[in-house]
């Protein structure tokens, strides 16, 4: 019995090593990199429900409610479209004023739990800031012809967490801090993987520091841009990728919660697919309505439907 006891715990330790192991090599994460949405030339056109299988659970906490704070980091000699900041505020104060509504693609995330409950559909905009303070000396290097400055994640990540100091943002597992760079701004979170060429965003942590690196999607718009721009702005982009990020962290804040055997979370499944379209404005077709205004966001991944949804579960 004791032997085969010690088989089974020996089988079950394997199983979460490799797990882990298959969770570290995922295209979509590495180390405290999570998510990473991959360009749309990097995805080279796969199908829905990428990865592989279910999303699992592995211990780790979800968000029950959250609240989120934009950072706009545009210093002197950069800039954003006219619309770029309102546009993403708007977005924000929409995703909260529709808490607890079944009929966008935050209510997917409500049936994934930790020992303390269920994830709600319970967001909160905190406030947004624009920093002017100035970039630092590039602390990587990228091979993207339009970028001028390349941030590091560790840079990236220092100033999420002095612009959330500065302005007394609470800094816990129930708060995000969307690091939202001017155009023509990289970055890199690793060797090789650089904004634009191999991701347009992903979330991370720097302990309880949750953080999101949202550079400006329509830099290089064959990459990081589907196509659909509702609101006739360059935000329109940059906001189906802060979708992904946003529903990622709330069902796997630490990179610990809820991916499935390839590393993927609920965002990355369903990368680059958006479903049927509810509508067109003068500029481009929605699939979301959220507190009444048109959105083009990405599907997220449900374990009740076994795939890609909208709405619901």
């Amino acid at each position: 019995m004791r032997k085969t006891v010690g088989l089974l715990l020996a089988a079950a330790a394997l199983v979460g090593v490799t797990s882990a192991a298959l969770a570290d090599s995922s295209p979509t994460r590495h180390g405290k990199i999570l998510g990473e949405v991959l360009s749309s030339a990097k995805s080279n056109g796969a199908t829905r429900a990428l990865g592989s299988g279910q999303l699992r659970y592995h211990g780790g906490p979800v968000q029950h409610v959250n609240t989120t704070y934009a950072i706009y980091w545009v210093p002197s000699g950069y800039s954003v479209s006219s619309t770029y900041e309102s546009l993403i505020n708007q977005y924000f104060t929409d995703v909260s004023a529709d808490s607890g509504k079944t009929t966008n693609v935050y209510d997917a995330g409500t049936q994934y739990y930790d020992g303390s409950g269920n994830v709600t559909y319970h967001s909160t905009f905190g406030g947004y800031v624009v920093d002017t303070n100035p970039f630092p000396a590039s602390g990587c290097s990228d091979t993207v012809s339009q970028t001028t400055v390349c941030l590091s994640d560790a840079q990236i990540a220092a100033e999420a967490q002095r612009v959330a100091s500065a302005q007394g943002w609470p800094q816990t597992l129930s708060t995000e801090f969307f690091m939202f760079t001017a155009k023509n701004v990289g970055s890199c979170a690793g060797t090789n993987e650089c904004a634009f060429s191999y991701y347009c965003a992903y979330h991370s942590n720097s302990g309880n520091t949750l953080y999101a690196n949202m550079p400006y999607a329509d830099t290089v718009p064959a990459d990081c841009d589907a196509g659909q721009h509702p609101n006739n702005s360059d935000a329109d982009a940059t906001l189906n990728v802060t979708s992904h990020e946003h529903n990622e962290t709330i069902t796997d804040p630490l990179g610990t919660a809820w991916w499935d055997s390839a590393g993927y979370e609920d965002g990355d499944k369903c990368a680059w697919e958006f479903g049927t379209q509810l509508g067109k404005t003068s500029y481009g077709s929605y699939n979301q309505l959220i507190n009444g205004h048109p959105y083009e966001l990405q599907m997220e991944y449900s374990n009740k439907s076994r795939g890609c949804v909208l709405k619901g579960t």
